[in-house]
């Protein structure tokens, strides 16, 4: 894979995560990077999960890559709120 393959990848990654933030009621905190990061570590759950069926776009299947995003994303957002209201 190519530096320019690897820069498409992490951006279309960082899509399927941003759009399946408007799925679950949650965010991800950080920013594009960290989008990116829920949208790999998504695509290999969607990926796990799912399968690989829909349409791909640089190598990432599109529907298993936002479904994989959105689990990630809701067990985030659940952790964070655990995390907050927690007292220690």
């Amino acid at each position: 894979m190519s530096i320019i393959g690897f820069i498409l990848f992490l951006i279309v990654a960082a899509v399927c995560a941003w759009i399946a933030e408007y799925f679950v009621p949650g965010r991800i905190p950080g920013g594009f990077f960290t989008a990116a990061i829920v949208g790999i570590i998504g695509a290999w759950i969607g990926g796990n999960v799912c399968g690989s069926f829909g349409p791909s776009l640089e190598g990432v299947c599109l529907v298993p890559t936002i479904i994989g995003s959105a689990i990630l994303v809701f067990a985030l957002a659940v952790l964070s709120r655990t995390m907050r209201g927690a007292k220690v």
